[in-house]
């Protein structure tokens, strides 16, 4: 036993964080085993000051983590309560979860966790067949588990004020000489030789990128409104919302986005995560008054049917994300 959890549920645990997505996959997380306990802190040296200024993407991206640990936590067989924030003089330990009890897990626990392996940011066009009402309803509850609300993006004059907004986005992160160095010094193009196992992999890039599904670079050919708004029109948007826009609604929206990604990778569809035009404030504010949103969008989503596999992202090493115990 280590610090209360056996080394194979040990190893569980490590390997299900290490799958988590993360803004650029910078993967800003550190697990601490403390008995019954597990303690998950925000590292808050990992950093994209260009891309996040305020942290928003970090805790979002712990949240997603949090998502994946408590999936473990239950489908090694026990019950837990989690309290998020739980140390007022600790502001980088986000969540602490605990064992209280053991049953078997769910069904759902065991789709889920069985989707973790599967996921990945797909960021190519997807296949042209539409996602059906039902299966977009399944999304959207998975969210609401979360108590975080997905709004789904779905009439004309609402994708093109989407379209709008992502060409004025892409176009100001294009000419954003400190993003874009920021960007390439994040994306690893020797994977072989690559040592820390964080940052976006080169190969899972589509040639020139897509401005629709993040990452716009120098090289990114920018389309006009109109085919932007075809193209999104032919997606599944969700808009992920939260009442306030405080640390505590950042974690929760990573947490309901990762429920609502397993939850598409376990009907067979992929995702990807765009949060980049929305820390331009002119972006996110127009975004909320434009579509009337009840609350502050925290990430948009799009889910599709993919047109071949969806590659894994790089992890850092078992030991690099374990404070203790193993």
């Amino acid at each position: 036993m280590a610090n209360g959890w056996t080394r194979a549920e040990t190893e569980v645990l490590a390997r299900t964080l290490l799958r988590a997505p993360s803004v650029h996959n910078i993967q800003p997380w550190r697990l601490e085993l403390d008995g019954g306990r597990l303690l998950l802190r925000e590292r808050r040296d990992v950093a994209l000051p260009e891309h996040d200024t305020r942290g928003r993407d970090r805790l979002i991206s712990c949240g997603a983590a949090l998502a994946n640990v408590e999936l473990a936590v239950r489908v090694l067989g026990y019950d837990l309560t989690t309290r998020m924030f739980p140390e007022d003089g600790e502001p980088d330990l986000v969540a602490a979860i605990e064992t209280t009890g053991r049953s078997a897990p769910s069904d759902v626990d065991l789709h889920r966790y069985s989707a973790i392996a599967r996921r990945g940011s797909y960021r190519h066009p997807f296949s042209g067949r539409r996602v059906s009402r039902e299966k977009i309803g399944d999304l959207i509850a998975a969210a609401t588990e979360s108590g975080v609300e997905a709004r789904l993006i779905y009439d004309e004059l609402e994708l093109s004020r989407v379209a709008d907004l992502l060409e004025f986005a892409a176009e100001a992160y294009q000419h954003d000489l400190a993003y874009q160095r920021e960007l390439a010094l994040w994306t690893i193009h020797d994977e072989q030789y690559h040592r820390h196992g964080v940052g976006l992999a080169a190969s899972t890039l589509p040639t020139g990128s897509l401005p629709w599904a993040g990452l716009v670079r120098p090289g990114t050919a920018l389309p006009d409104r109109r085919v932007l708004q075809r193209r999104l029109a032919g997606e599944t948007l969700l808009v992920f919302l939260t009442v306030d826009d405080s640390r505590y609604d950042h974690l929760h929206a990573g947490h309901a986005l990762q429920d609502t990604w397993l939850e598409a990778v376990d009907d067979g569809l992929a995702g990807s995560v765009l949060t980049q035009p929305l820390h331009l404030p002119e972006v996110r504010s127009a975004l909320a008054e434009d579509l009337e949103l009840p609350g502050f969008p925290q990430a948009v989503m799009r889910f599709g049917y993919p047109t071949g596999l969806v590659p894994p992202s790089p992890s850092r090493a078992v030991d690099e994300i374990l404070g203790t115990g193993f």
